[in-house]
């Protein structure tokens, strides 16, 4: 897999707060996502989503799948 991560232009959620306990992601070549911790940046692992995976997922928050009980 070859991803361009030096090139990725990495954003928060207009949602984070500035205390920056969040997650940023990022838009990758061929509609891949890529995901880390914000306190960590450049040495955070990244997770990398597949565009079919991303979008189940993000329609599942969307749904309430993840909410708490």
């Amino acid at each position: 897999m070859n991803i361009d991560l030096p090139g990725a232009r990495w954003f928060k959620s207009s949602y984070s707060s500035s205390g920056g306990d969040c997650v940023e992601a990022a838009h990758l070549g061929g509609g891949k996502v890529g995901v880390r911790d914000s306190k960590l940046g450049d040495a955070s692992p990244v997770f990398v989503f597949e565009p079919d995976s991303w979008d189940a997922f993000t329609t599942a928050v969307r749904a309430g799948k993840f909410d708490r009980p």
